[in-house]
């Protein structure tokens, strides 16, 4: 992955301390074993975990149970575009869905900023070729008129979304 950010070295104690403090921070949150992400079931806009996901988040491991639904995908892709909906969870279980900017090209794709002490259990890829846009939570996952050309991604270890480009 090539750099996307460079670093301003710090020049006093506090600006050193809040370095470190974003270093530890991306690096206490993990995923141990993928969850499998995949559809929920035929004709559903509904994505789940398709095994049982193991995290850390911050001092708190975590057990995401195979088959557990997860939210809703909120936007909507326009068609020949590309698009990834990034999906989370935070040490008290709770799951989240975070929408990227579109791109004409996959490589053109921005991910989305996840929130602080959330661990990243994937993604999923939108493109949809077909007659119609892809309207999160209504499209279905498989539809094969908008044809959302949807591929799951599962993350393992430490991955940073706003790090990432495809």
């Amino acid at each position: 992955m090539a750099r996307t950010k460079s670093i301003n070295f710090p020049n006093t104690e506090g600006e050193l301390s809040t370095l470190f403090d974003k270093l530890q921070r991306s690096t206490l949150n993990t995923l141990l074993v993928s969850g499998a992400l995949a559809i929920h079931g035929a004709s559903s806009a509904l994505a789940k975990t398709g095994s049982t996901a193991y995290a850390i988040a911050g001092d708190t491991t975590l057990v995401k149970l195979a088959a557990a639904d997860l939210p809703a995908l909120v936007g909507t892709v326009t068609n020949a575009t590309f698009n990834v909906f990034v999906f989370t969870v935070n040490a008290s279980g709770t799951t989240k869905t975070y929408m990227g900017t579109a791109g004409a090209t996959l490589g053109a794709v921005v991910f989305p900023t996840t929130g602080d002490g959330e661990v990243v259990l994937g993604f999923v890829i939108i493109n949809p070729t077909g007659t119609g846009n892809f309207v999160g939570g209504t499209t279905n996952l498989d539809d094969a008129t908008v044809v959302p050309n949807a591929v799951y991604i599962n993350t393992v270890g430490e991955f940073f979304p706003q790090f990432s480009t495809l």
